[in-house]
């Protein structure tokens, strides 16, 4: 969507004029194809699917650095190294693999929540105290039992802090996502910025800042009901 092809050159959003806060644009291109609504939910998609799908990775690695001490550094190392990588550099080298998709956006988003759900996940678990592991293991529980009716509950409050951080993290990457045209908002600030469409530009940040909102607050109302015992020892 470009200045050019807007209607009216009376408009809030014409060339002649390009105010910042255009109410106009927004009713108009609200439901547009490539508009508002669309750049928005293309956006949560997309962060929401590469943030399940960093979880899904970041506990097997955290709990396989927990178990093999010596592979710790190198698991905790090699997410570190993937966050260093610049967007612009490893979203073209899954092009060869994925293609120009919104599954190398999601892919790399994924890779890049790494460094902050393993070390969370790590953490929670390994804050679990030692006598509530003995207990358990002395009421007959095995190592699966324990793992998911005792640590991982426990450890609920630390990975859900680091899941909150990295999906207000990843709203904010996705946007990179229009470098392979599959960046939801970012789409849409990249076509601002070039155009210096200032309407556009600010209400697709102000977007990215009312989803990342939206989304951590859902998490802590998640957090809140999974972890009833956290609400009791506030009050």
């Amino acid at each position: 969507m470009t200045l050019a092809a807007l209607p009216s050159v009376n408009s809030c959003y014409s060339l002649y004029v390009n105010h910042w806060v255009c109410p106009s644009y927004i009713h108009d291109y609200w439901n547009a194809q490539g508009g508002l609504w669309p750049s928005t939910k293309q956006h949560a998609e997309i962060t929401v699917t590469a943030v399940l799908l960093g979880l899904v990775l970041a506990i097997p690695l955290a709990l396989v650095a927990r178990r093999f001490s010596r592979l710790e550094t190198l698991i905790l190392g090699t997410s570190t190294m993937i966050y260093t990588i610049p967007s612009l550099a490893l979203f073209p080298l899954l092009v060869p693999f994925t293609g120009i998709t919104e599954e190398t956006v999601v892919i790399g988003l994924a890779l890049y929540t790494l460094t902050i759900l393993v070390r969370n996940t790590l953490a929670g678990l390994r804050g679990v105290p030692e006598y509530v592991r003995e207990s358990a293991t002395g009421m007959g529980y095995g190592p699966t039992r324990l793992l998911l009716t005792v640590e991982i509950p426990l450890a609920l409050p630390v990975i859900m802090a680091g899941l909150r951080v990295a999906t207000v993290s990843t709203v904010a990457l996705t946007t990179i996502g229009s470098i392979v045209s599959y960046g939801g908002l970012g789409n849409l600030l990249a076509d601002g910025v070039q155009t210096n469409f200032k309407a556009q530009i600010l209400t697709a940040s102000v977007l990215c800042v009312l989803l990342a909102f939206l989304l951590d607050a859902g998490l802590l109302g998640v957090q809140t009901v999974l972890t009833p015992w956290a609400r009791r020892g506030r009050r």
